[in-house]
């Protein structure tokens, strides 16, 4: 990235305005479709590719395949083993990055424009003929096993298993999508080979780029790319059934600090209110010192370093989470003053004062999330994915202003359940009651 700082400082330079944007949309000749954003003055492309489906494609004696096979796609492919693959890379001056998530598969590649035939050539082979090679398979294994260890001392990571846990049940979402020690420990190269079929396939493919290289030449490198690539992948698991019982449910970890997440039913992104429902939560527990919960919980009474919420849309659920850390002797009292706050929020609503500045700070932090080749193509595959149309980058801003003080007060009645409002507590909390 630091090799990239320049140019990235360059790209910001000539976008003074996010509507100077210019997206065109690229249909391959195998049918492929993708966004790009074509800057020729910088010589490198960036590339977002993302497969819909990720960890929730595993089944629950095989947790954690789809995630230990993501990180062996850089560890030999084709010809080339490990050391291999990283040299032919690293002469590239390329840089490839393989993620998993609970609903996706990412890759994001860079590379010089001159070099983008060889750099997709190696692409390529990581990802439709990865090698699955024993001795990187067991190194990459061991490296998660220690995430896993690790993250059974992390009040954080606990938190985090033991409210999905809660609130999905039997449903993927509900698993850690990294696996358990003994998943994880039982996984065979054929397990791999399956879950690579399953998550990479041409029929769930997100493409944008951003950078050096024309629509034609785009086509060229998706259809290199997908030419390989099985036509079906895994089928997608279901709809999510949400638990938000309105209750607390302690989990005792030696340590001086709670951790407390809380959530309830959150809002689809294609709801016609989504935008009022976006501001409101920005008001209520979203990005800086001025949302109520900061103000209430911090500000006023010193009970945590920082307090957030923000709205989840998952591809199977939808979801309105938060977090706070406090001292154990004031979680209760944490957890009181949210749920009271939760409560205001959904009979009065917010003030005009609170919805102008949410809308200011909302309007113009949006055009520095486009800072660079990277960003724009991740923003772009972002907006594939949630079904919006290629001049939202031109028109988000103008839906923000729309919203009306009554639309949010509305929205705040409907949408915040104070009954509903669920905590997960890691800790020695005091003044907490579990079921209450």
């Amino acid at each position: 990235m630091k090799r990239l700082l320049l140019a990235a400082a360059l790209w910001l330079a000539a976008l003074p305005a996010v509507a100077a944007i210019d997206i065109t949309e690229v249909t391959t000749p195998a049918g492929f479709h993708a966004w790009l954003v074509e800057e020729p003055s910088i010589p490198f492309v960036s590339l977002r590719l993302v497969f819909r489906g990720g960890t929730s494609l595993d089944a629950a004696d095989v947790q954690g395949a789809t995630n230990l096979m993501t990180g062996l796609l850089e560890e030999g492919a084709g010809d080339l083993d490990a050391q291999g693959f990283a040299k032919a890379r690293d002469d590239l001056a390329a840089s490839f990055i393989f993620d998993s998530y609970d609903d996706a598969v990412t890759v994001s590649a860079r590379f010089l424009s001159d070099s983008t035939d060889q750099a997709t050539a190696l692409l390529e082979t990581a990802l439709a003929h990865p090698r699955f090679d024993p001795d990187a398979v067991e190194r990459v294994r061991e490296q998660v096993l220690s995430g896993l260890r690790s993250d059974a001392e992390d009040p954080n990571a606990i938190a985090g298993n033991a409210f999905s846990a809660k609130v999905f049940g039997d449903h993927p979402y509900g698993r850690p999508g990294e696996g358990t020690i003994d998943t994880v420990t039982a996984l065979d190269r054929d397990d791999l080979i399956a879950a690579h079929k399953g998550a990479l396939a041409r029929d769930r493919v997100y493409i944008a780029a951003a950078g050096d290289i024309s629509p034609d030449k785009l086509a060229e490198v998706i259809d290199k790319l997908m030419a390989e690539l099985p036509e079906t992948g895994a089928p997608m698991p279901g709809e999510a059934s949400v638990d938000f019982d309105g209750g607390t449910d302690v989990v005792p970890f030696q340590t001086p600090q709670s951790v407390i997440l809380f959530g309830q039913p959150g809002i689809a992104m294609d709801d016609p209110d989504f935008f009022a429902a976006y501001l409101l939560n920005q008001i209520l527990g979203g990005s800086g010192f001025s949302a109520r919960l900061m103000t209430e919980v911090r500000e006023k009474r010193g009970l945590t370093y920082g307090i957030y919420s923000y709205l989840a849309d998952k591809d199977h659920a939808d979801l309105i989470v938060g977090r706070a850390g406090t001292a154990n002797a004031r979680a209760g009292e944490t957890i009181s003053v949210v749920r009271d706050e939760w409560a205001k929020m959904a009979k009065e609503g917010p003030t005009a004062a609170e919805l102008d500045q949410a809308k200011t700070y909302l309007i113009g932090a949006y055009p520095l999330r486009f800072d660079g080749n990277d960003d724009i193509a991740t923003i772009l595959v972002g907006m594939q994915l949630d079904g919006l149309p290629a001049d939202y980058v031109n028109t988000r801003n103008d839906k923000i202003r729309a919203v009306t003080l009554d639309d949010v007060k509305r929205v705040a009645g409907e949408l915040l359940q104070p009954g509903k409002l669920t905590f997960i507590v890691v800790g020695q909390p005091e003044g907490v009651t579990p079921g209450n």
